[in-house]
């Protein structure tokens, strides 16, 4: 594993050098990209200048508002979708469906319902996560083993009991795929909304940058879109090594 791990970041690191050293030449101009030491230096000039805080605030609550509304609504439609055999049946083809018809054109509906505000663009990326989350839900419920579900009733297992001693433990890996998704969806759907339909946020920062033609900013932004989003995978990726560790112990 650590020989993968560095192997990564080799590739990384060789795939940055190489952008500095086209950047650093002039082979690359600077209006197409900028250096990587440059996209660092103004993004940290920016968080020293305090231009990003409000933005990277406003970011933060929609995509948290939209990733826990997922997942929230994501197990509960996914554990009712698999207590009936039928509404499955019907709802199936939807959900593979799904992400063929592009979640943004309903926001003038949701503007309609909520009004001028965050609102719609966090209804925007529950919209775009939660079928990832229902999808890993059902997926999870049917890896719990019938038997299992037996031994829970010759105990006389409650509903807690049963939830957290074989259910919860059985469906895990496939909740936790589901829980990563729903964030990947929920961030790529918030930061769409913004570049298009947003007055704030970073998605409208960095569009705001590229019709000003402020290059080094656009890219600065970028990489704090980008660092933010490997941190939260990253983080979700070790919260579920450790989840599964214990689980097997």
């Amino acid at each position: 594993m650590r020989g993968v791990a560095f192997t990564r970041l080799g590739v990384i690191a060789a795939f940055i050098a190489l952008l500095e050293a086209l950047c650093r030449f002039g082979i690359v101009k600077p209006l197409t990209l900028v250096a990587p030491s440059r996209m660092v230096s103004t993004l940290i000039d920016l968080i020293r200048a305090g231009d990003v805080g409000d933005d990277a605030a406003r970011t933060a609550i929609e995509v948290g508002g939209a990733f826990v509304l997922s997942v929230l609504l994501g197990v509960l439609l996914g554990a009712v979708i698999h207590a009936i055999a039928r509404l499955r049946q019907a709802v199936a083809p939807v959900l593979v469906s799904w992400y063929a018809v592009p979640s943004f054109v309903f926001y003038p509906l949701f503007i309609a319902l909520l009004g001028l505000s965050e609102a719609p663009l966090i209804a925007i990326g529950a919209f775009s996560a939660a079928p990832a989350m229902v999808v890993a839900t059902i997926s999870g419920l049917d890896r719990v083993p019938r038997v299992l579900r037996r031994v829970a009733l010759v105990h006389r297992m409650g509903f807690w009991e049963t939830l957290r001693f074989i259910t919860l433990p059985s469906a895990l890996p496939s909740l936790f795929t589901g829980v990563k998704l729903a964030f990947a969806y929920a961030f790529i759907g918030v930061i769409a909304g913004e570049f298009i339909l947003s007055g704030g946020g970073l998605g409208y920062a960095i569009a705001y940058a590229y019709e000003s033609f402020e290059t080094a900013k656009m890219y600065a932004l970028m990489l704090l879109v980008l660092g933010v989003g490997v941190a939260v995978n990253a983080g979700l990726h070790l919260w579920e090594g450790r989840l599964l560790r214990q689980r097997q112990r």
